[in-house]
């Protein structure tokens, strides 16, 4: 899924940094991380990335976009893609401006702007920071799925990055209903234990939910939850045939998995927006 590339920086205590340049999608689009410390992009933001599918131009919202996967991910497989990438580190938003400046990304910079903003701002704080009501296509969405009473991360900014905090799916949810244009999609990925703070969040927001439980393989505990939504929809929720990584006795991704992880195929709805 991804190859990464050394790259040594310097600090101003003159302590040296490694960063990586990571390939995704098969080097159809790269990501400056942090190495050995922060969060750090992989298969979760991929299947988020699938998760979104269009026909022609679409306006995208990345939520907590960290250094831009997801986000990019989208851009990089629908060429009519324009995404917006929000994120309120400005460690994070440091990597994605470098992301965005790499040469091998021009095709996707071309069609991506970053906002430093906190998702769970509301009304006039959240429009003066550059998210205003009814402008999006698709939201997509990876909060942070830690409880805080869960062991924590070694350092700050991968605390930040995963702790979940009380309401946080209310307040993030809340967002992507704000932004959207009504018949939009939102799609986000999650811990399983969280679905029914998930579906109490979506509420009256959000209907024809779809969910998808991801698991290693046959025979072990979900690990993940894929959500979709539909802003307005009245239609019942639905609970989708899982998605299981591997094989047994593997750690090889299978086919269809593989796909949905390198941006070939797309993890479409089974209904329609409605």
């Amino acid at each position: 899924m991804n190859v990464g590339l050394p790259q040594t920086l310097e600090r101003d205590d003159d302590k040296p940094v490694v960063d990586t340049i990571d390939a995704f999608h098969f080097g159809r689009f790269f990501l400056v991380q942090p190495k050995g410390r922060g969060h750090r992009s992989g298969m979760d933001a991929m299947l988020l990335a699938a998760m979104v599918d269009a026909d022609g131009p679409i306006e995208l919202a990345d939520l907590g976009a960290g250094a831009g996967a997801a986000g990019l991910g989208v851009a990089a497989r629908l060429e009519q893609a324009r995404v917006t990438l929000v994120e309120k580190s400005a460690e994070m938003i440091a990597y994605a401006q470098r992301t965005l400046a790499l040469p091998d990304n021009a095709a996707v910079a071309a069609r991506a702007r970053l906002i430093e903003a906190d998702v769970t701002l509301k009304g006039r704080e959240r429009v003066a920071a550059g998210l205003p009501d009814d402008i999006f296509d698709h939201v997509i969405m990876n909060p942070p799925f830690n409880h805080a009473g869960d062991r924590r991360a070694p350092d700050g900014l991968k605390a930040e990055a995963h702790v979940l905090q009380d309401g946080l799916f209310d307040a993030w949810i809340r967002t992507a209903g704000a932004i959207l244009k009504p018949g939009g999609q939102m799609s986000l990925i999650a811990r399983p234990e969280s679905i029914a703070e998930i579906m109490d969040a979506c509420g009256k927001r959000f209907g024809g939910l779809e969910f998808t439980m991801i698991h290693p393989r046959q025979g072990e505990s979900a690990i993940r939850l894929l959500v979709s939504g539909v802003k307005g929809s009245r239609a019942r929720p639905v609970f989708r045939a899982p998605i299981f990584m591997h094989p047994e006795g593997s750690h090889r991704f299978l086919p269809e998995v593989d796909d949905l992880n390198n941006g070939r195929a797309a993890y479409r709805r089974l209904a329609p927006r409605r």
